[in-house]
């Protein structure tokens, strides 16, 4: 269950850091999304399809959860650090509003034909509970930040 709320976060934050859905939209469509990837890995057989589909649910509602988590501020400053910050220079605030804190580093920078990218990790403290998020996100040509993995 901690692996797909963490790889909700990431698929949260890919699509989210894009400005694409409202975050709670954002994070059902995701968490779905990631839900029924994860119930392929699970099942096989017919049922596989049992497992898609159930991961598919379960992920929706998680990914719709943590959507309520990151409002537009913590994603902006998830941003802000991708760009200014230098590698292995970790941030940390609190979200007063949530109540929940973030820290944000990035760990590795490095360019690509499109510009530059960057892996970091990301630790959510949300209800007394430490979710840790890797990723990497690439600059995009309009400044903004997209996570590709």
């Amino acid at each position: 269950m901690k692996k797909i709320i963490t790889l909700a976060i990431v698929a949260l934050l890919t699509v989210s850091l894009g400005g694409c859905a409202t975050k709670e939209e954002a994070g059902t469509l995701t968490g779905m999304a990631v839900g029924a990837a994860v119930g392929s890995t699970l099942g096989s057989g017919r049922g596989q399809a049992l497992a898609i589909w159930l991961g598919a649910v379960v992920g929706a509602q998680i990914g719709q959860t943590v959507g309520r988590y990151m409002d537009e501020q913590d994603r902006i400053r998830t941003s802000v650090i991708l760009e200014n910050n230098r590698t292995n220079q970790a941030t940390t605030w609190n979200n007063p509003d949530s109540g929940y804190d973030y820290t944000v580093t990035p760990t590795r920078t490095y360019e690509v034909a499109q510009g530059p990218c960057r892996e970091f990790t990301m630790d959510a403290i949300v209800g007394g509970k430490t979710q840790q998020v890797y990723g990497t996100a690439c600059r995009q040509a309009d400044g903004s930040w997209k996570i590709i993995k």
